[in-house]
């Protein structure tokens, strides 16, 4: 089969290209008009795959819930969004509840599913900081340790591949050094370290931070902390929520300015209320929540923000339309710096001979006009 454009997205630019596709992936990409085309998109824009590393849940399904139907309707709608690749994420609950979820997963993945494929599984908590939770259930907060985390990753038969934990609350960094030479990326999030502290963990094997501004200590030009550090270090990845409500849209341009363009992450951070009709009742963890106007979850009664109901091409438009990040940075942020981040950059987050065929096209309102999934057209 062949696609073609007149604005394929490879090499970091926009350029006429033909690819040819076998068993799901790139053999090989030709000039434009090289021979006759099974799909021509002409003027639209083609562009990676995006991928979503930090994502909970959408048309009324949340990975905590541990039901393989919703899992799998999950992976075969998402698309819809541009999303090719995706990494379920869980929410803080007690050590059953997390056993099931991760073992569904694991269930899914061996058995078989459509859509976007499962690189992994996120690990959001338990190993979080009290005070900076957010709306992470409190009375399943636990200590980090390497002997339950082994069994969580036992069940999920090794599919745990980035786990969200608070620095300080890791005693020696144990759970920290462990993860991080047993091929799991550790993030830091959900935690009040201070900036010393925050090096130490990545001296100990952290190589991202857990969506940048929010569930840490706010930076302060004598305190930096964990925002701080983000800034700082700028060749370790970061997440960051892109709906222009979890962050200010200047603070999301200052953050992108300080990353460049090969460290940012842009996610959803999405509930399962996403793609869900307005008005329905939610829960996250099991504590309810609910959807304002503006398409954030609060936990309900209150003003604690409980995740983002946000579309991946949406989130691109914001980043490029409205915080004026330029296009390349932006769309590097969902394409090939998670690829990066979890050693996928053979075969995801370009376009390229030899990749899997995962390919969004856009019109240029940024709506997703058909997703590709190695090689299968989704939409």
């Amino acid at each position: 089969m062949r696609i073609q454009g007149k604005r394929v997205w490879i090499a970091g630019q926009f350029i006429a290209a033909q690819m040819e596709i076998e068993d799901g992936a790139i053999s090989r990409i030709h000039g434009y008009g090289a021979g006759p085309a099974d799909q021509d998109y002409g003027d639209k824009r083609i562009v990676p795959g995006f991928i979503d590393i930090h994502t909970h849940g959408a048309y009324d399904f949340d990975t905590n819930d541990g039901r393989p139907e919703g899992l799998r309707n999950w992976m075969k709608r998402i698309p819809e969004e541009g999303v090719t690749a995706i990494l379920p994420t869980t929410v803080t609950q007690m050590p059953d509840v997390l056993t099931k979820a991760v073992a569904n997963v694991a269930a899914v993945v061996k058995e078989g599913y459509e859509g976007a494929e499962i690189l992994g599984i996120h690990f959001e908590g338990p190993f979080l900081d009290m005070e900076y939770k957010g709306a992470q259930p409190p009375e399943a907060i636990a200590s980090a340790s390497v002997e339950q985390f082994k069994k969580y990753q036992e069940a999920a038969q090794g599919l745990i591949k980035y786990i969200t934990l608070a620095p300080e609350r890791d005693p020696d960094h144990a759970l920290t050094r462990y993860c991080s030479t047993h091929g799991v990326v550790v993030s830091m999030g959900h935690s009040a370290a201070t900036y010393e502290q925050a090096l130490l963990g990545i001296a100990n094997g952290a190589t991202s931070m857990t969506h940048v501004y929010n569930g840490m200590t706010p930076y302060h030009h004598r305190k930096p902390g964990l925002v701080g550090t983000a800034f700082r270090v700028r060749d370790i990845y970061g997440e960051i929520i892109c709906d222009g409500c979890h962050s200010h849209l200047a603070a999301l341009n200052n953050f992108f300015t300080a990353k460049g363009r090969d460290y940012s992450i842009m996610i959803s951070d999405s509930l399962r209320a996403k793609h869900c009709p307005p008005g329905g009742e939610y829960q996250l963890g099991g504590h309810d929540i609910e959807i304002g106007e503006d398409g954030l979850a609060r936990l309900k009664g209150t003003d604690t923000i409980a995740g983002s109901t946000l579309n991946m091409n949406r989130g691109l438009k914001i980043l490029v339309e409205q915080a004026l990040v330029p296009f390349d940075t932006a769309l590097n942020s969902c394409t090939i710096n998670p690829a990066r981040c979890l050693g996928v950059d053979h075969r995801k987050g370009k376009i390229a001979a030899g990749c899997d065929a995962d390919l969004v096209v856009l019109d240029d309102d940024y709506s997703v006009l058909q997703t590709w999934c190695r090689g299968r057209a989704m939409l």
